[in-house]
């Protein structure tokens, strides 16, 4: 059994909060003592895994009073969301952020789990398999920015 790493308790703990509530506030000093944890580790939390590509928007006020607000997003139409999660990939992408990717894609309805296993098929470490992590990156995120393009028209 795989042990989970803090980053991946906290963000399961962020997740069930907002499985209930549509937004949340939270100080990172408080989740960081909940946590046992630097307030710089939830920082990476919060700016890896709850990216507007994973349907999240966050906004954050500094100071004394301050506190991180982030609020699960729904797009508009599924233009709107393609558009969006492209223009968030950078020239490179992570594989754990590219499989993200492919479940907001499912939870969005944009495509079936059949497209995302195969989408997921083609963008894992196991099937690019480059010898350099930054070429790999570089590879999947041109794979998965043309299969998001693809995703924006309809064939006939």
């Amino acid at each position: 059994m795989q042990s989970k790493n803090i980053s991946d308790v906290i963000e399961e703990y962020l997740k069930k909060i907002l499985s209930d509530n549509p937004q949340i506030e939270i100080r990172r000093s408080e989740i960081a003592t909940l946590f046992n944890c630097v307030p710089s580790q939830i920082n990476y939390v919060i700016n890896t895994r709850f990216t507007t590509q994973q349907g999240y928007l966050v906004e954050s006020k500094r100071g004394g009073g301050g506190y991180i607000r982030i609020m699960k997003v729904k797009f508009v139409d599924q233009q709107e969301l393609i558009d969006s999660i492209i223009a968030g990939i950078d020239t490179h992408i992570s594989e754990r952020n590219a499989l993200a990717i492919i479940h907001q894609l499912y939870d969005e309805g944009i495509i079936s789990p059949k497209i995302g296993n195969m989408m997921w098929s083609v963008l894992s470490h196991s099937t690019l398999n480059c010898r350099e992590k930054a070429t790999e990156n570089k590879l999947r995120a041109t794979l998965l920015v043309a299969m998001l393009n693809s995703l924006r028209y309809k064939r006939q």
